[in-house]
């Protein structure tokens, strides 16, 4: 065994006897490693940043009862029950909860008891020999009926679980987190400040006055807390102080979080440069991306699930999740749509077209509205039938 082994190894003793031997063992500094699960993905800025944006835009959604005609049915209890699922979560709350579920661990387990609504957690499923789904409970393995509870899955090819971030993308998440980690300990700790204690001397255990004076230097250096502390070590003859440069490269963790922190943006459906670039220069067309790759899918899926749950596979009603878009578009945006469908509405009669310099349409409606009955009823078809009859004795004074 060499002098730096043996005096690695005497340093490695001392500093465990101070509960330091996480830091420093056989020559090297170790850092640990995170390892992703569902209670800490969200710490990551960019991933949490990503479930935002897709469970925003299902909380934003509304739950609509439709007939087999697609007509709406306004006063279903089902409604109710979406609209108030239990005591402990709202609406929008269970939708978002249900999708960040659905999204992190690729599958969810939404549980109709009489009048509310849970999330099941710890389910196990199973297929009998009739190809009949069977649920049930991991503490005490209680059987839940099939009537009561749905198995949503984001597919991929095991029909019997889903495959969510967690388990595409745990090699990328574990080493996006742990990068991250390792980033913010060192700057929360004013960055990784270690020494190097050199010896010409031969380390001697039984040598009583040289282990106090290593003691007392390992003391001293320990006690350095604060960039503006101040240390006079005086040294005997074979003893010198180096400086260790941190292992921690900040650019190089960097590059590798530039890199990988957009392929966790493709395990969620959508490609991060093109969502950014599409931000930056219109938001209205980047959320109507991430609708289209991300949230659209989740929303038929979820209807579809939501339908059997609460009106079985016999009914012609049907649950369908419903966004307006212009929830996502700039105020500006609504203002130039108000505007050209004002505009549009005062143009419609040929005579104030003729006006305005707009090219008149020549049709017996346009020709025959009265101005004063109009523009108060734009888009009414009744307005146009009753003027096309003539309308009532104070429209012919009005418009005469």
């Amino acid at each position: 065994m060499g002098l730096r082994d043996m005096f690695s190894n005497y340093v490695y003793r001392q500093m465990e006897k101070r509960g330091l031997n996480e830091d420093i063992h056989s020559h090297s500094i170790r850092f640990g490693g995170r390892y992703a699960d569902d209670g800490n993905i969200l710490e990551s800025s960019d991933v949490y940043e990503l479930l935002q944006d897709i469970s925003n835009q299902m909380m934003l959604a509304e739950c609509v009862v439709e007939d087999r005609d697609g007509n709406e049915i306004r006063n279903d209890p089902a409604l109710k029950v979406l609209k108030n699922p239990n005591n402990y979560l709202t609406g929008s709350e269970f939708i978002k909860l249900m999708t960040n579920t659905y999204m992190i661990q690729g599958q969810v387990f939404p549980l109709l008891n009489k009048d509310q609504l849970h999330i099941a957690t710890n389910i196990h499923t199973e297929l009998d020999e009739q190809l009949v789904e069977h649920f049930k409970t991991g503490v005490g393995g209680t059987r839940i009926p099939s009537s009561m509870i749905r198995h949503i899955k984001n597919m991929g090819t095991n029909h019997l679980k889903g495959v969510g971030l967690l388990e595409l993308g745990r090699n990328t998440l574990e080493g996006v987190m742990s990068a991250e980690k390792v980033l913010t300990d060192k700057y929360t700790k004013g960055g990784f400040l270690a020494f190097l204690l050199k010896l010409d001397a031969h380390i001697n255990p039984q040598n009583g006055a040289q282990s106090k004076l290593i003691n007392a230097i390992l003391d001293q250096l320990e006690s350095i807390d604060e960039s503006r502390t101040v240390k006079l070590i005086p040294l005997g003859k074979g003893y010198s102080i180096d400086t260790m440069k941190s292992p921690i490269e900040d650019e190089k963790l960097l590059a590798y979080l530039n890199i990988y922190k957009k392929d966790l943006g493709k395990f969620l459906g959508i490609n991060v440069d093109t969502y950014t670039a599409l931000i930056k220069s219109d938001l209205e067309k980047a959320m109507m991306y991430l609708h289209n790759k991300a949230t659209k899918p989740m929303m038929k899926n979820f209807g579809e699930h939501l339908t059997l749950l609460f009106f079985g596979p016999d009914s012609d009603k049907r649950i369908k999740f419903k966004i307006n878009i212009l929830d996502f578009v700039p105020y500006s945006t609504k203002t130039n749509i108000g505007y050209n469908i004002v505009r549009t509405g005062i143009t419609s009669p040929d005579n104030v077209a003729e006006m305005l310099g707009f090219e008149k349409q020549n049709t017996p409606e346009t020709q025959a509205i009265y101005l004063s009955n109009d523009l108060t009823k734009i888009g009414d078809k009744k307005a146009t039938d009753d003027s096309l009859k003539g309308g009532d004795d104070n429209d012919k004074e009005e418009g005469g």
